[in-house]
């Protein structure tokens, strides 16, 4: 047993905020790609987390970001510009990984780290509170 769900929503957020430091160093290496991969996964990890606090059960990527959005989008306890950002880099991060011939670049990917690191904030709020 990994431990509590308590454990395991920490964790998730430290993943989180972890993935998004990575994300800055792989930016400041020009390094486009891989950094919409580790923003969409610092995003991903909080929103397991909450998922997880919440007691809602996600099997696939697909899976949480409907479940996402179904539960915290939709009734507005997350601002739905959340929801849209997480949506983009969903998309983006499957191009980026799948998609031959496709790069990203400094344009495209620095306005998303605000907006992620304010979403792993609220997130974390609504857990500690």
């Amino acid at each position: 047993m990994i431990g509590t769900t308590k454990d395991l929503v920490n964790y998730r957020l430290s993943r989180a905020w972890e993935t998004l430091d990575d994300a800055r160093l792989l930016a400041d290496h020009g390094k486009w790609n891989s950094t919409i991969n580790r923003l969409y996964y610092s995003a991903y990890y909080a929103i397991t987390a909450l998922l997880l606090y919440s007691d809602i059960k996600s099997t696939t990527h697909n899976g949480t970001k409907s479940l996402f959005s179904e539960n915290f989008i939709k009734n507005e306890i997350i601002p739905k510009e959340s929801g849209k950002i997480y949506s983009q880099l969903f998309t983006w991060r499957q191009k980026g990984d799948y998609d031959d011939l496709f790069d990203f670049d400094q344009e495209k990917v620095l306005p998303y780290f605000e907006p992620v690191q304010r979403l792993i904030e609220t997130i974390e709020e609504m857990i500690n509170n």
